[in-house]
């Protein structure tokens, strides 16, 4: 008989998904299954494992894609089958979030299970939008109902939440926002007393309504208020204790192209600025994996002159190949390397090699001449690059009859995720030539207001074939350089702003 498996109840916290507990994300890093709600950022699949199972089973207002029992059974299946589970629950598990249930269910086959706490929304998605759950002299105490069931519309519990002076803090009540103030106010609460609805709370797309008792469900739905939202009754809904750090990208949203890796380190640095993150890591970068000249290449390295890269990716595999033959870098030190640009060489400079040109136009034909200038009609060159690279490049070796090998090691292609098409995110980053073909080739659309930024002028160029006459591009041929012409943009346009009034 098969050892059984472990389920963890894991909560996820509330809105972004850096609110989880350390213990929390180290579960999800070795977990071989997780199951979660829709309320979730969907951030945090990604430090699942590369070959961990992700099973999502709604838990939505209005959206539920499995019942309860079936939820149980999942979890229940692949403990049985020896798998290492976590049940990823919006907010805490105990806090209207069943986790009980899913424990009886589990005790029943005698799994074993482990809690783990999660910060709920109902006191931190009041408390990041500057409301506090009590408050000296004001609310010695709160009350967390769920406006999802009827059982709280009941007169004995509606006449008890309308007698109390404690704080009212009602999740999931949103759409039935009106009936549950209008039964307050005719048991006796008064009418004016504040209210707040708070959208999307604990994230950069938060939304603030507020009002009193007897106006915020109109007011909510003359702002259209979306579902997840916290509802708060009582005097503290009066505060604004709102964070004064203002983030320079703060509520500004970006959708990030690339490669997954990629695209997690820029979507990183983006979000920690303040911005609302669209990933769209449809590129995925396919090594050739049997690749007979490259390796021979490698192993005669000597008899180079120069290499040169032209890619992030391409440096990166050539790095990795140095170790997994077992070159030895020393046998580099006689060979010049060039790259396209900072970015390529950044990948070289952090295994202690340092790039000896790098042209100051990151252009491939700028780097041709760079070339041609360096080396002599009796020495040979090296090309590690891409399938589809540009023929620029070596159409200015053979003029300058420059000797060379050109071995591709490496392409470019979709993957087979899915993603909504229409983009109409304040902006959207290119970070290379296959990015843009790869958007315009599989259908997806910008909206008028769309600000385009692309890494240099090759990924320019590219957009022009495209059809794509207005864009930024980077001074900087990196990731940062990317984030500083974001950040250069939007201080332009808040200038404009103010000088506009």
């Amino acid at each position: 008989m098969s050892k059984l498996g472990t389920v963890y109840l894991v909560g996820a916290g509330c809105g972004d998904f850096d609110l989880i507990t350390i213990r929390g994300m180290e579960l999800l890093k070795i977990c071989d299954t997780v199951v979660y709600d829709s309320l979730i950022d969907s951030r945090l699949l990604d430090f699942t494992k590369d070959n961990a199972e992700k099973i999502c089973v709604g838990k939505r207002s209005g959206h539920h894609s499995e019942k309860q029992e079936r939820i149980n059974e999942i979890l229940i299946e692949h403990a049985l089958n020896g798998k290492t589970v976590v049940r990823l629950k919006g907010g805490d598990p105990f806090v209207f979030g069943r986790g009980g249930e899913e424990i009886l269910a589990l005790k029943e086959h005698n799994i074993t299970y482990s809690i783990v706490p999660g910060i709920t929304s109902a006191v931190a998605v009041p408390e990041l939008a500057g409301i506090p759950v009590t408050h000296r002299k004001t609310s010695r105490g709160f009350h967390v109902i769920t406006g999802h069931t009827a059982d709280n519309l009941l007169p004995e519990n509606i006449k008890k939440y309308a007698s109390t002076d404690e704080t009212l803090v009602i999740l999931m009540g949103l759409e039935n926002l009106s009936g549950i103030t209008e039964a307050l106010i005719q048991n006796g609460k008064d009418k004016y007393t504040s209210a707040a609805v708070i959208s999307c709370g604990a994230s950069a797309e938060q939304k603030i309504i507020r009002s009193n008792l007897k106006s915020i469900a109109e007011e909510a739905a003359k702002y259209n208020i979306k579902t997840p939202a916290v509802t708060v009754i009582g005097e503290t809904a009066a505060y604004d204790f709102s964070p004064t750090i203002a983030l320079p990208l703060s509520s500004v949203s970006v959708s990030v192209t690339g490669t997954e890796k990629l695209v997690n380190k820029l979507s990183e640095k983006l979000y920690s600025l303040g911005a609302v993150i669209n990933k769209l890591d449809y590129l995925q970068i396919c090594e050739y994996s049997n690749n007979k000249k490259f390796f021979y290449s490698i192993y005669n390295i000597e008899k180079y002159s120069m290499i040169v890269l032209t890619s992030m990716n391409g440096a990166e595999i050539f790095l990795k190949n140095l170790k997994k033959l077992k070159i030895d870098i020393r046998k580099l030190g006689k060979i010049k390397i060039a790259v396209i640009g900072s970015g390529t060489g950044e990948i070289l400079e952090k295994a202690g090699i340092y790039p000896d040109i790098i042209p100051d136009i990151y252009t491939t034909k700028e780097l041709g001449k760079c070339i041609s200038e360096a080396v002599s009609d009796t020495e040979k060159v090296l090309l590690l690059r891409a399938e589809k690279s540009s023929s620029d490049l070596t159409e200015i070796l053979n003029i300058s009859e420059i000797s060379y090998d050109d071995i591709k090691i490496y392409d470019v292609k979709m993957n087979k995720k899915s993603y909504e098409k229409r983009i109409n995110s304040d902006f959207i980053t290119f970070a290379s030539s296959s990015g843009v073909n790869t958007f315009f080739k599989n259908g997806f659309s910008l909206s008028d207001n769309t600000k385009i930024i692309c890494i240099g002028e090759i990924t320019a160029q590219t957009l022009k074939k495209n059809g794509i006459n207005k864009f930024y591009v980077s001074n900087i041929q990196n990731v940062q350089g990317i984030i500083d012409t974001i950040l250069r943009e939007v201080k332009n346009e808040q200038i404009q702003t103010l000088e506009s009034k």
